[in-house]
């Protein structure tokens, strides 16, 4: 490249410069939502391109975090936090409920040895009579467990007791270096699978139950709504789903279709089906999987998962795979019923046999060879994913840190966001109540006699769609953003729910809403825990026990200068759209950076000129 045409390129830049200093001058920039049609398909609309979004179970917020920062430090891994820590966190400790408590029985801490619990009752009508209409005082009768049995630990009001850093040691290190949301909810009241399904299509509403006996590839769908699989059907059988049938589209539902249960579908759209419409890539990889016996190829035979286990630090072997954790499973659309591999690396992330459904082990191996998707959900083997009754807050650490670190050494790391949320409560007792967006009238009496929908979600607002059983807000949970972009020890209280990494999604890569009266309609931003502008540049690796191994420093990248240079690749000009943090006016500081970027740019090209 001769010298003139160096100039020509070096003034291209400062033009471009210029014009976003314009922009910002001029006007603010427009919404994630409004970005304008193109013959080609824009990047991102941050920096952020590649989201992994690590679903874990059963987790409510106080239950890992009642007085964060602050440990006992009596056992396990000694923590001690920065004296950076923000003070404004809503939690057991600041809101003074340990040792007063309007519940029957205190909170009480468990140590490191009483990880592996009994499962608390976290079906979606006691979770909102636990609440008692914000009084959150009524969890012991409606959620808590009572008895245990084998080897799980348990007492009387085990609901109500909680961790600290010295057990869940990472999750505190997480939110120490990175940002971490103490108002998130679940879109609605209720366990594990509308919880899935809620984070995929903010839309419960559209199931049908099944026959096990039929194929996994044509399932048909069953005489009479199985009032297991199906609530409030319609005059067609189509109703919402509250409880957790496995998916009609899996040849491991009913452990291995040995169960004579009704398994259930999902009509309408998903976010996956939304990436494919863009053309972005994306997967969903969980552990277990790749099934121990492989299908043989006939329709009506089935490959078996049920024989891939491991055993949990208490002993207990668990297998890996849970259909009904599998929410993409539920759709014909992006179901991978025979549990098919991909033909290669290459396809991960991509159309092909595996239909964007795979094992762990392909994340491992997407990433390693930088083919990782743009959009990854990581789901771990249930053993490690935290449900009480047969995984713990050990082994779920063990995963984080193993997955995270790997992810933190990836080259992709310098533009990766890790979410890390839950699916819900398990019942465990949280102190924070959202008042109903979506009401619900469902009177139908529940096992225990009393209406499905308790007395605040029935006075909620007017159900959406008039879909039943749906009511929401639910419960309170963790929700983690690490990052290079993410804010630096940030408590963030800005509501969000399940949803909202949904909605993230579909503004990040431009894609569609979900429709159908879907909750990401509503769902706010997780713009709070991010800092686009800022970018913190850390590698933040662990120890297996969750102690800080080593902080450093990763190559810096402008969001500004790249955000304009790979949204207007192929044109001359740039527009008020190029702007890199839609929805937000740029202001004075990124209006500097611009211009100093532009003048670096420019002087360093002068120097290699002269």
């Amino acid at each position: 490249m001769g010298s003139a045409a160096r100039r020509t390129g070096a003034h291209r830049w400062v033009a471009l410069a210029g014009a976003a200093a314009l922009t910002v001058l001029g006007g603010s920039a427009p919404s994630w939502a409004s970005a304008p049609a193109s013959h080609h398909r824009p990047g991102p609309a941050t920096p952020v391109k590649h989201l992994v979004v690590i679903f874990d179970e059963n987790i409510s917020f106080d239950h890992y975090f009642a007085t964060y920062p602050k440990a006992a430090n009596t056992d396990g891994t000694t923590f001690h936090p920065s004296r950076h820590t923000p003070k404004d966190i809503d939690n057991l400790r600041t809101a003074g409920l340990l040792k007063k408590n309007p519940n029957q029985y205190l909170p009480k801490r468990l140590t490191p040895e009483q990880a592996v619990t009994c499962d608390q009752n976290h079906s979606y009508g006691p979770e909102q009579y636990a609440y008692n209409g914000g009084k959150a005082d009524k969890f012991v009768e409606n959620t808590d467990s009572g008895k245990c049995s084998g080897d799980l630990f348990g007492e009387p009001g085990l609901g109500m007791d909680y961790y600290d850093g010295n057990t869940v040691t990472a999750m505190w290190n997480y939110a120490q270096h990175y940002a971490l949301s103490d108002r998130s909810f679940g879109s609605a009241y209720g366990p594990s699978t509308p919880g899935a399904i809620e984070l995929v299509s903010g839309q419960t509403h559209g199931i049908v139950s099944t026959d096990p006996e039929s194929s996994t590839e044509h399932p048909e769908q069953t005489d009479e709504p199985d009032p297991a699989a199906v609530s409030s059907p319609d005059a067609k059988g189509v109703g919402t789903m509250i409880n957790d049938p496995d998916p009609a589209y899996d040849d491991c539902s009913g452990d291995d279709h040995t169960k004579d249960d009704s398994f259930a579908k999902l009509g309408g759209k998903n976010i996956g089906d939304r990436l494919n419409e863009r053309s972005v890539s994306w997967g969903w990889f969980q552990g277990g999987f790749r099934p121990g016996k492989a299908w043989d190829g006939e329709e009506n035979h089935h490959a078996e998962c049920g024989d891939v286990k491991h055993k949990n630090v208490g002993g207990e072997e668990v297998v890996d795979y849970s259909p009904h954790h599998n929410p993409f499973a539920y759709y014909a659309s992006t179901a991978n019923p025979h549990h098919i591999s991909p033909e290669s690396v290459s396809e991960i992330g991509h159309d092909g046999r595996a239909n964007h459904n795979y094992d762990l082990t392909d994340f491992d191996a997407a990433l390693k060879s930088a083919h990782l998707p743009s959009v990854s959900f990581l789901k771990a083997p249930a053993y490690q994913d935290g449900h009480a009754g047969y995984s713990d807050p050990t082994d779920e650490q063990h995963f984080l840190i193993k997955q995270i670190n790997k992810i933190q050494q990836a080259p992709q790391w310098k533009d990766t966001a890790v979410v890390l949320a839950y699916d819900d409560s398990d019942g465990w007792y949280d102190h924070v109540y959202a008042k109903p967006q979506n009401g619900s009238k469902d009177t139908t009496e529940d096992t225990g006699g009393k209406p499905v929908d308790a007395p605040a979600c029935r006075k909620g607002p007017k159900p959406a769609g008039g879909y039943m059983d749906r009511c929401g807000p639910g419960t309170r949970q963790p929700l983690m953003v690490i990052s290079p972009y993410s804010k630096v020890n940030k408590i963030d209280h800005t509501q969000t729910e399940q949803t909202s990494i949904t909605k993230f999604i579909e503004q990040n890569w431009h894609t569609s809403a979900i429709g159908d009266h879907a909750f990401d309609a509503r769902a706010n931003s997780l713009n709070g825990l991010f800092d686009f502008r800022h970018p913190n540049g850390k590698q933040v690796l662990l120890k297996k026990d969750g102690s800080v191994k080593s902080v450093s420093g990763i190559p810096d990248v402008s969001p500004v200068k790249t955000q304009i240079q790979n949204r207007t690749a192929g044109r001359e000009e740039l527009t008020e759209s190029d702007l890199p943090i839609p929805g937000v006016a740029l202001g004075i500081g990124a209006l500097v950076l611009v211009l100093g970027t532009a003048a670096t740019i420019l002087a360093v090209r002068h120097r290699r000129t002269t």
